[in-house]
């Protein structure tokens, strides 16, 4: 029994971002932090692998970046990690991501569930998880707030969905790919240990070769990257005798500006 999950370093939430006078996009000397949706998809991965008594494999694709994202992850406790890298391949393209995402499934062979979390921050999109799913062939569950039961002998998993108006408790047969939500658990932090473990792991970096695949052409291209334009804002403050004079004074501002 396999349980595979992916991660990537992304900036912090709080980071300012910019594009510098290259056109790249940079946050400067920040560190990056895992993907905070990645949270609940890893500690997910190491509780799936212990109840099933098989292993764990985090996998990051893109450049050497990732690698910090890798070393948090098998400090939590996942015990494989390899990255994907290929040169001059624009990962940020989801064909590509999932091409590449694919054949690393197909070579490691013995996968029975991959678990990704709600979606990217940096790239803001969970669309390659279902192009995964749909190059593997596997059934795609999204939005999983609990996994009820997970057979992996008999091969069968049961989960609980989140939707728009209500939950949907569906089942679905072994391997399959799954995305997870906040609040399906509480994400372990690293112990000192961990730490120390992952710190001295060689991580592998596989290439489309090493995975005996052609990649697909890209199927977009960042243009040029620019700053917003800068805004020009002006505070004032309103003052009154009391709060229902002040309250006036606002409405009459906000009517004025014709905000309302």
């Amino acid at each position: 029994m396999h349980v595979v999950t992916f991660t990537r370093s992304t900036p912090d939430t709080a980071t300012r971002v910019w594009v510098n006078d290259n056109g790249e996009v940079t946050w400067g000397d920040v560190a990056t932090v895992v993907n905070p949706w990645d949270e609940y998809s890893l500690e997910e991965a190491i509780v799936q692998a212990k109840h099933g008594k098989g292993e764990s494999t985090v996998i990051a694709i893109g450049p050497e970046l990732h690698n910090d994202a890798l070393k948090h992850s098998m400090a939590m406790g996942i015990q494989n990690a390899l990255r994907l890298d290929e040169a001059d391949a624009d990962t940020n393209d989801s064909l590509l991501w999932s091409a590449l995402a694919a054949g690393a499934i197909r070579k490691l062979d013995d996968v029975d569930l991959v678990i990704f979390g709600k979606e990217s921050v940096d790239v803001a999109t969970d669309q390659h998880t279902y192009q995964l799913a749909r190059r593997l062939g596997w059934t795609m569950l999204s939005y999983v707030s609990q996994i009820i039961e997970a057979d992996y002998a008999a091969g069968a998993i049961k989960v609980e969905r989140v939707l728009e108006r209500g939950k949907q408790i569906v089942s679905a047969r072994l391997p399959a790919v799954i995305s997870v939500m906040k609040g399906i658990n509480e994400p372990r932090y690293p112990n000192f240990l961990g730490i120390r473990k992952a710190a001295k792991a060689q991580i592998p970096v596989w290439s489309a070769a090493d995975l005996g695949i052609d990649l697909p052409p890209a199927a977009t291209a960042a243009r040029r990257y620019f700053n917003p334009p800068a805004r020009e804002i002006s505070t004032e403050m309103i003052a009154g005798d009391n709060v229902e004079a002040k309250a006036a004074k606002l409405v009459d501002r906000l009517l004025e500006e014709k905000v309302l």
